[in-house]
């Protein structure tokens, strides 16, 4: 007898509307995810930048959310915020800290003391120095540390299916449950594509951006 195909065909062409809500649903996740996670953690970090003495504090608080596991935190907060998509994206956004906090800083604190003095001698303030000087150049690592919050947030978002969110997720929960392997894959190679094409569309964003890096600054 002929092997199963893994992927029925018929069923992704019947089923495009719901594999493109899927989809979308999990880029809409993504994206509120990083761009709060990202505010946040800017907040944080020039706090901690600022003020030394707060990025132990500050770190060690965004090191503990990122050691919790997933399914454990939304299960925490179920009771909390219910199944939604706040539930959801308090985690995601929770995971994201860390990576971007420790992006921002390292970015900062890479910034040549030379060009801060130079700063200083042409009278700029801190606040000036900060987002003329200070950022510009921090920006190829914090668009390293966005492209991997970014990623991980892709990956983080199936998970999200257990609460009833999930995007691409739910395909694959509803393959597991049905045995039906054509979700499954669909819903695993779209993860998958999808980040590649996202993180792709970031190193184009980060060069266009930082054009004097290209030798080699930001990768991860």
């Amino acid at each position: 007898m002929p092997s199963e195909p893994l992927i029925r065909w018929p069923w992704v062409t019947a089923h495009l509307d719901e594999i493109g809500a899927a989809l979308g649903q999990h880029l809409f996740l993504t994206v509120i995810a990083v761009a709060a996670g990202l505010a946040i953690s800017a907040a944080l970090a020039l706090l901690a930048h600022r003020y030394r003495r707060a990025e132990a504090p500050i770190t060690w608080l965004a090191g503990v959310v990122y050691t919790i596991p997933s399914l454990a935190l939304f299960v925490l907060l179920i009771p909390v915020t219910g199944l939604s998509t706040l539930t959801s994206e308090i985690g995601l956004v929770g995971y994201t800290l860390l990576i971007l906090i420790r992006n921002i800083l390292a970015g900062l604190d890479g910034v040549p003391r030379d060009v801060l003095e130079a700063a200083d001698a042409m009278g700029l303030t801190r606040r000036q120095r900060l987002f003329q000087v200070e950022l510009p150049l921090a920006l190829p690592i914090v668009m390293a540390g966005i492209r991997i919050a970014t990623v991980t947030t892709i990956g983080l978002v199936t998970v999200t299916a257990l609460i009833g969110q999930g995007g691409l997720g739910q395909l694959m929960l509803a393959g597991f449950i049905n045995l039906f392997p054509t979700e499954i894959y669909v819903g695993a190679l779209l993860s998958i594509a999808l980040a590649v094409v996202v993180d792709a569309g970031l190193l184009l964003l980060q060069r266009a951006l930082t054009p004097w890096a290209r030798g080699g600054g930001g990768r991860r």
